[in-house]
């Protein structure tokens, strides 16, 4: 269900988010926390009989990226099955966005948090990716062990395990 194709001109895939209730308040949250975010529609539709609950739809911009959510009544609850991945540039904007949506939700394992509405979000840094595709699998393995001990991803921790020096191999 969307409520306009208008508002998001060139737009092939748009992930669709169905909230029991509080799509709009989530909506309004995720603009609030991140930039080039904001809130472009919400409609509420009217109870639509035999249905006994109105439905609100909600069209919002997340860092630049178009979503729907939806708040209507009980179906299938968030899981891990999909998350959003954010790209951190550096340590403050992982600390700012963990701190925002953790807040109510919960801090889950190698940098995953479930925010207050159920969704799941990995917060983590950009260069992540390329540490984990680097052809030197020890150093792979190292930023691999030093992630699974945390929640909240610290940087300068997986650079460290990154650049560590192999051990000298005794001659």
């Amino acid at each position: 269900m969307s409520i306009s194709n208008n508002v998001r001109p060139g737009t092939k895939i748009v992930p669709f988010l169905w909230y029991v209730d509080n799509a709009e308040e989530a909506a309004r949250f995720y603009a609030s926390v991140f930039p080039d975010s904001r809130v472009t529609s919400v409609a509420k539709l009217p109870p639509d009989p035999p249905s006994e609950r109105s439905v609100t739809v909600v069209e919002f911009r997340l860092a630049g990226h178009w979503f729907v959510a939806m708040s209507a009544g009980k179906f299938e609850p968030f899981n891990h099955a999909i998350s959003l991945n954010v790209n951190c540039e550096d340590q403050a904007e992982i600390d700012r966005l963990w701190k925002a949506l953790s807040d109510g939700g919960k801090p889950e394992d190698c940098g995953w948090v479930r925010d207050r509405y159920g969704v799941s979000w990995q917060i983590v840094p950009a260069t992540l990716g390329e540490m984990m595709k680097d052809p030197d699998r020890n150093r792979v393995r190292r930023v691999r062990t030093a992630l699974l001990k945390m929640k909240k991803i610290d940087i300068a921790t997986l650079d460290r395990a990154y650049k560590e020096a192999k051990a000298p191999v005794d001659a």
